[in-house]
C-alpha cells in the first residue's frame, strides 16, 4: 500500500543526501558528462529541480510543463549555472514541492502528468524519490544502484515492471532477485524467460541503466531487448 507520508519523508532524505554530495563538486565537474547520454552533470542537477516544480503544477492542478519544448529549454538554460545556483535551486524547487504536499488535501484524487498520463496523488511523491535518486546515481558521482535503499529498489522494480508489462514487443519474462523476490514483466502469457540476478542487477535493465543486464543470467532464451523509457 501506498504511503505518501512515508514517501515524502523519504523523500527528504534522499535530497538532502543529494545536496550533501553534489557540495563536493566543484563547476569543471559539473560541466562533464553523466551516465545520460547527451547530458553533462548540470543538465541532470537542472532537470532535477524543474521536475520539482512540475510536480508542484500537478498538485496545483496546472499542467506539468508548459510544453516539452519549454521542458527542454529550461533545462538547457539552467544547465551551465555554477554550483552554488545549482545548489540553492534544488534546495529551493525541492522545499517548494514538499510546502505544496502539506496542506490537508484528497490523496485518492487522479492527477495528470506528462503526456496525458494520469495517477492518484498519493503516488506522487514516490514519482518524485525515483527522479532524486535515479538521477543521482545518473551523475556519476559514486553514489551507485547498489547504494539505494533496498525498500526503493524493490518498488521501483516493481513500478517499472509494471510499465513494460503493457508493451506487446516485450515477451513475457519472470524475474527473480538473489534475495528471493520474485516479479513478472512482459506481455500476457506464460513467461518463457526467467532473468534472474541481484536486485540492483535487475534494476538497471529495466530502468536501461548500469550494465543494462550485462550482469544477469537469461534462462529459456536471451534477456529480451527493452525499449527506452
Amino acid at each position: 500500500m501506498t504511503d505518501h507520508v512515508h514517501d515524502l519523508r523519504s523523500v527528504r532524505e534522499a535530497t538532502g543526501r543529494l545536496l550533501t554530495a553534489v557540495a563536493k563538486l566543484d563547476n569543471a565537474a559539473l560541466a562533464e558528462e553523466s551516465h545520460l547520454p547527451g547530458w553533462t552533470r548540470g543538465h541532470v542537477l537542472a532537470h532535477l529541480a524543474r521536475n520539482a516544480d512540475a510536480l508542484v503544477n500537478v498538485f496545483e492542478g496546472r499542467p506539468m510543463y508548459e510544453s516539452a519544448t519549454a521542458r527542454d529549454a529550461d533545462i538547457e538554460r539552467d544547465c551551465a549555472r555554477p554550483l552554488e545556483e545549482h545548489l540553492a535551486d534544488l534546495r529551493d524547487s525541492g522545499d517548494r514541492f514538499l510546502a505544496t504536499t502539506e496542506p490537508a488535501q484528497d490523496w485518492s484524487r487522479t492527477v495528470e502528468l506528462r503526456n496525458g498520463v494520469t495517477d492518484l496523488a498519493a503516488h506522487v511523491p514516490f514519482r518524485r524519490l525515483v527522479e532524486v535518486e535515479l538521477h543521482h546515481v545518473d551523475l556519476g558521482i559514486g553514489y551507485e544502484l547498489v547504494d539505494l535503499p533496498g525498500d526503493f529498489t524493490g518498488r521501483e522494480i516493481e513500478f517499472l515492471a509494471d510499465r513494460w508489462s503493457t508493451r506487446p514487443e516485450v515477451p513475457p519474462v519472470a524475474l527473480a532477485a538473489s534475495d528471493g523476490r520474485t516479479w513478472r514483466t512482459g506481455s500476457a502469457g506464460e513467461p518463457g524467460v526467467t532473468v534472474s540476478g541481484t536486485p540492483a542487477g535487475i534494476l538497471a535493465w529495466l530502468a536501461g541503466r548500469g550494465d543494462k543486464g550485462a550482469s544477469l543470467t537469461s534462462t529459456g532464451g536471451p534477456l529480451p531487448v527493452l525499449p527506452p523509457l
